[in-house]
């Protein structure tokens, strides 16, 4: 039997269930002073978006948005979707669960590979004229 999820004391449910002021007393202090600035365009968009695909979508059909908005803090009403975040050159798909609520969407696209340091290339020193080509 898996966990209940809870939340600074709250369920999943009740978490969905709570009015946007009620919730962002319960963030970290980052997350609260972000959201009651209020929210951007883009972010408005991004949430608009989130709710026609939840009118609109059926049970069996996946709810996929696809957004650049970054700096979007993950609120109980995206739990259960899978958001496609851009990082820079495509799109990252990420499911939401209830353990990412109150961290950026940006947390869970990163940015940059691992750089893979190999033998050198041409050009790269002059120790490397004695490196043999494949």
């Amino acid at each position: 039997m898996p966990k209940e999820f809870i939340y600074q004391g709250h369920t999943i449910e009740g978490l969905q269930g709570m009015s946007m002021d009620e919730f962002i007393r319960l963030l970290p202090s980052r997350q609260r002073r972000s959201l009651q600035r209020g929210l951007t365009r883009e972010q408005r968009v991004l949430l608009e978006n989130i709710r026609s695909v939840e009118e609109t979508s059926t049970e069996e059909q996946k709810k996929v948005v696809k957004t650049h908005v970054r700096n979007m803090i993950i609120l109980p009403e995206m739990v259960g979707f899978t958001i496609l975040i851009h990082d820079g050159k495509e799109f990252v798909a990420v499911e939401i669960n209830p353990d990412m609520i109150g961290h950026y969407l940006g947390e869970f696209a990163i940015t940059n590979k691992m750089v893979r340091h190999g033998t050198p290339g041409i050009g790269a020193s002059r120790s490397s004229m004695n490196v043999p080509l494949k």
